[in-house]
């Protein structure tokens, strides 16, 4: 958790047939992360764009509640969530689901 919020960390798969949200990811050194593929490509931050929109659907918040906060051309990246807490809270089992 971050102050007033939540950090997301997401692996990333631009180009991707569809959008979706494809489960957990683990890297070689054990870390887990979201793994989210979408169809845009990874060009002038328009995968970026598509994976904010894809997961403030699938969390049920406003786009406005994600921010990327690292890895804007990596696929590897943390998206920042600012919403209260029980909305969150609700956002988050929303998408463990």
């Amino acid at each position: 958790m971050i102050d007033g919020g939540a950090r997301l960390l997401v692996r990333a798969s631009p180009g991707a047939k569809a959008d979706a949200i494809a489960g957990l990811w683990r890297s070689a050194d054990g870390e887990m992360r979201l793994a989210v593929k979408v169809a845009a490509p990874p060009d002038k931050g328009k995968a970026n764009a598509a994976i904010l929109k894809l997961l403030a659907g699938a969390l049920g918040l406003p786009k406005s509640a994600l921010i990327l906060s690292a890895g804007e051309t990596s696929r590897l990246k943390s998206i920042d969530i600012k919403a209260e807490k029980t909305a969150l809270a609700a956002a988050l089992d929303r998408l463990a689901q």
